[in-house]
């Protein structure tokens, strides 16, 4: 089939098949029937991806604002935590603001490390990688302690060239990294986990989710900053029970799959604060070319990957079992991080 009958069957226009051969060479396709398998799925994924920015943004209202100081019954100068991100970083699909990642990853620092921690949620729904300085520059007005990234996403959905993304992810790591800030970095999840989208197309968005967490990666550990892989973590339990994982529009997260996001990525976010416990404290360890560890970090989900020197380790924590159910405060309890109103001050 040629590339205009493809076009016929398919109503591409010529940005959709820019973006076809992008995937094309991502997926490596080597030409004849490949190819046009390849661009018959990847018509039909940006159709699908289309279609869902169109009617997702119409299934919930916008995710509420957890911006304030947690904690503040500890005293002394609040820590300062900047979210950035795109809409997985918001918290699109909750209703209250306590179920935010931001106001959970808050929760759990000021508990953790006794002391109060001022949220600024920077995140845009809809974001891709190419906002990022905007939200960096947002973010820098604040003097933040730590950041903590949830990018990648929408950059498969739009099937954004890899190499541009990344470079945003890097440089925005490198510009927080010379305030002195840190910063951790969830990679792109594996969006083949997501139900809706089915063979062929949950294959190739499972190989580009892959290789851009992988590169994500490189980027921010080259930058200074750490990553902890997210892939497919959540899939077993969101084919297990998708009504209770997913929010309504059946492709966020609910309430409780952030939390078990967080929850995830919680040991990282106290490791780089200084925080020295059996939460902190790792059950596997190893040292590589950062590489190689970026593309183990993506066949292994909850690993976080930091630099060390010219080499890059990565640590497991026993948080990252998929069986585990525990919160950030390190007690059992049905997968969700802990939270009481007295925890947030708004302001």
């Amino acid at each position: 089939m040629s590339t205009n009958e493809v076009t016929r069957v398919r109503g591409l226009t010529e940005a959709d098949l820019r973006r076809i051969r992008t995937v094309g060479r991502v997926v490596g396709a080597a030409g004849g029937a490949a190819v046009t398998l390849t661009a018959l799925s990847a018509g039909l994924l940006l159709r699908q991806a289309a279609d869902a920015r169109r009617i997702i943004p119409l299934a919930e209202a916008p995710p509420p604002r957890g911006d304030g100081v947690y904690g503040a019954k500890f005293g002394g100068r609040p820590l300062v935590l900047v979210i950035l991100g795109d809409s997985s970083a918001a918290g699109y699909g909750v209703h209250r603001p306590r179920e935010t990642p931001g106001a959970l990853f808050a929760t759990g620092i000021s508990r953790r490390l006794r002391r109060p921690v001022r949220l600024h949620r920077l995140a845009v729904v809809g974001s891709v990688s190419a906002g990022l300085p905007y939200q960096v520059d947002a973010a820098l007005e604040y003097e933040p302690d730590i950041a903590v990234i949830l990018i990648g996403g929408n950059d498969v959905t739009h099937v954004s060239a890899r190499p541009v993304a990344v470079r945003h992810l890097g440089d925005a790591v490198r510009r927080l990294r010379a305030t002195g800030c840190r910063v951790v970095v969830g990679t792109c999840p594996d969006l083949g986990a997501i139900k809706p989208i089915k063979p062929p197309l949950r294959w190739l968005a499972r190989r580009w989710s892959r290789d851009l967490a992988a590169a994500q990666t490189v980027a921010v550990v080259e930058a200074g900053g750490r990553t902890v892989s997210l892939g497919n973590l959540l899939g077993p339990m969101f084919e297990a029970d998708p009504v209770r994982m997913y929010s309504s529009d059946r492709f966020h997260p609910s309430a409780e799959g952030y939390a078990r996001a967080v929850s995830v990525m919680m040991p990282t976010v106290l490791a780089v604060l200084g925080t020295e416990d059996r939460v902190t404290t790792p059950v596997a360890e190893d040292v590589r070319a950062l590489s190689e560890a970026a593309d183990e970090a993506v066949r292994a989900p909850g690993t976080e990957v930091a630099p060390v020197g010219r080499w890059a380790r990565m640590r497991k924590y026993r948080w990252f079992s998929a069986r585990s159910t525990v919160n950030v405060s390190g007690d059992p309890q049905n997968g969700t991080v802990g939270y009481t109103p007295e925890d947030h001050q708004v302001g």
